[in-house]
């Protein structure tokens, strides 16, 4: 096999593995389903209501940051439950962490998702 043919199997197998994680993250973390069932209601409004390609973006950064600090949350967890199944103040402070960590940029969304809608919801 040619190193460019390594190269792009690789590469391939690199987007299996990230989609089989999200699969697992939507499937497997009820507030992962949560997000996605927020994102389809966002994406509907936004189509309703004509948002402008920046609010767009804004909203896409949005949806993105929350499923990525849901995806990150979930690692931690799995990976601190592998770790030990016992209590540990600091396994339970990392989890506490990472929880917020989703918490915060779901209230920033949010925020977002108010100033964007809410004055065309208003009007």
């Amino acid at each position: 096999m040619s190193e460019k043919t390594t190269y792009l199997k690789k590469r391939r197998m690199a987007f299996k593995y990230a989609g089989r994680g999200v699969q697992r993250l939507i499937r497997g973390e009820a507030h992962a389903r949560i997000h996605t069932i927020a994102m389809f209601a966002v994406v509907a409004l936004g189509i309703l209501l004509h948002i402008t390609p920046t609010e767009w973006c804004l909203v896409a950064l949005c949806i993105g940051g929350v499923f990525m600090a849901e995806a990150f949350n979930t690692a931690i967890e799995k990976l601190a439950d592998r770790v030990s199944r016992e209590e540990d103040p600091l396994i339970g402070a990392a989890k506490d962490v990472a929880a917020g960590g989703v918490l915060l940029m779901s209230i920033a969304a949010a925020a977002i998702g108010l100033i964007i809608f809410l004055p065309k919801i208003l009007v």
